[in-house]
């Protein structure tokens, strides 16, 4: 079996000049990770190959690796692993590192030892077996794990035991979730079960990298099934308990046939993988409910109202914990504190419909585009729209929404248009031309701005010559 080689070359040339030097100076160089995975599920799906990243695996030590690409910029990001980090002319990164393994995980994370070694043993020192695939210079595919025939059966299992895999960076358990989300792939029983009796262990890895798997569970396809599987492996109550604390909050079915706040959550999830959103708005969704269940609590069980303000203490903390930026907490929380208040738009005064639209407004975009103009609220309506289709309202919760949407744009433009007529000819320009204070005025002035906003005067001398036009033509009627 070969990976499509061609395809991967055209778009990574410089790999072919990195192999062939590191070969050429005697040394063993391989294609090994992700790369040689998708390329496999390419082929066998007969689908385009198109790698974002490529790293490459050889015999030669760090220090011959500098010395081979003595001509390029080489990072020392990680010699002490062997890796190393060669720079192509176009400013691309490659990750070239020395086969090695690895002994010892006192910390759960790092290994306490690392010694150069054979393909083979580099091979399978690695944590799945659709990630322990290599592939030669010309394509052909190395094999020493059962990778190709777990990526033909679609299941994400680990190189040897999976207790022990897990041990050296529990890390892993997540990542076994997130590439069965990013695949499309069940995790092998002994996998799962693994993770199942190791989950109390993931708080002792940093937040930072649970955050970092979490946000890229997120951006697949596929990420209400990865909340799923992180509930069913014990792994949510751990690293996201406002999330599993969702379970068994019910609803008004009226308003929620589709069941507890949980459920209705991961259907929300689910309208936003679909729709493919962003990891923001995803956030959004994950948290946008998270006060119920206080509020319920607070109301004796009678009601939820409330639940926004709750939920955005209850937000902001998790995202703390989790480190996420300040600018990405500002985010989400805008997003939890008015996904209730959006839906009543329709209803609002136009200066409160204004507000709303154009919270962290960007100028700088044309008002046709409202993704990239209003980007905060655009996010808002992607979330009524997951929030809706998840309940038993629909399209007739957002539906109005975006038609209310696209009158307050109008009135937006007409604003716009008017602050630029405003800014042609105004009242003082007329009463400089001799035209008495009263309602003449402000009718020259109203038809000057029509024309204006009609696209028919473009400048401030045709504008000037229009109203000194009307004013003769006014003048001349009264005369007569």
């Amino acid at each position: 079996m070969r990976i499509p080689i061609d395809e991967l070359l055209a778009r990574h040339p410089f790999v072919e000049e990195i192999l062939r030097r590191l070969t050429g100076a005697g040394h063993e160089a391989v294609i090994v990770g992700g790369a040689v995975r998708d390329g496999i599920l390419a082929a066998m799906a007969g689908e385009p190959f198109a790698p974002k990243d490529v790293d490459i695996a050889t015999s030669a030590p760090p220090e011959e690796i500098r010395r081979i690409f003595r001509d390029h910029h080489v990072l020392s990001v990680g010699e002490a692993f062997g890796v190393m980090i060669v720079v192509a002319p176009d400013g691309r990164q490659y990750e070239v590192a020395t086969f090695r393994t690895e002994r010892g995980y006192t910390d759960g994370r790092r290994p306490d030892e690392v010694a150069w070694a054979s393909l083979e043993e580099d091979l399978r020192r690695r944590d799945f077996t659709v990630n322990g695939l290599a592939a030669r210079p010309d394509g052909e595919v190395i094999d020493l794990v059962g990778g190709v025939a777990d990526l033909k059966a679609g299941l994400i299992r680990t190189i040897g035991d999976p207790r022990s895999r897990f041990a050296e960076d529990y890390l892993r358990m997540l990542r076994a979730v997130r590439f069965a989300c990013q695949l499309g792939f069940e995790i092998e029983d002994r996998t799962r079960e693994a993770i199942r009796e190791n989950a109390p262990r993931i708080t002792g890895i940093s937040w930072e990298r649970i955050r970092d798997e979490l946000v890229r569970i997120l951006e697949t396809p596929r990420s209400a099934r990865g909340f799923r599987l992180l509930d069913e492996l014990g792994l949510l109550q751990r690293i996201l308990p406002e999330i599993s604390a969702l379970k068994g909050v019910p609803q008004p079915e009226d308003y929620h046939p589709e069941g507890d706040v949980f459920t209705h959550t991961l259907l929300a999830l689910e309208v936003a993988d679909a729709l493919r959103f962003s990891y923001i708005v995803k956030l959004g969704v994950l948290f946008h409910d998270v006060g119920k269940p206080r509020a319920l609590a607070r109301s004796g069980g009678e009601h939820m109202g409330g639940h926004e303000a709750i939920g955005l203490r209850i937000t902001e903390k998790a995202m703390r914990r989790l480190r996420f930026s300040n600018r990405e907490i500002e985010r989400v929380l805008f997003l939890v504190r008015e996904h209730m208040r959006v839906a009543r738009l329709p209803r609002m005064g136009r200066g409160k419909q204004v507000l709303l639209v154009t919270t962290g407004e960007r100028e700088e975009h044309p008002l046709e585009d409202l993704p990239r103009r209003f980007p905060s609220y655009a996010d808002l309506l992607r979330l009524l729209i997951c929030d809706a289709e998840a309940s038993g309202h629909r399209a007739s919760a957002w539906l109005p929404v975006l038609a209310e949407t696209v009158r307050v744009l109008l009135h937006l433009r007409r604003v716009q248009g008017l602050k630029f007529a405003r800014s042609l000819i105004n009242g003082h320009d007329l009463l400089a031309m001799g035209i008495p204070r009263g309602p003449v005025l402000g009718e020259i002035l109203d038809r000057v701005h029509e024309r204006i906003l009609a696209g028919e005067i473009a400048t401030r001398d045709e504008a000037l010559r229009y109203a000194a036009s009307l004013w003769r033509e006014r003048s001349g009627t009264e005369a007569a």
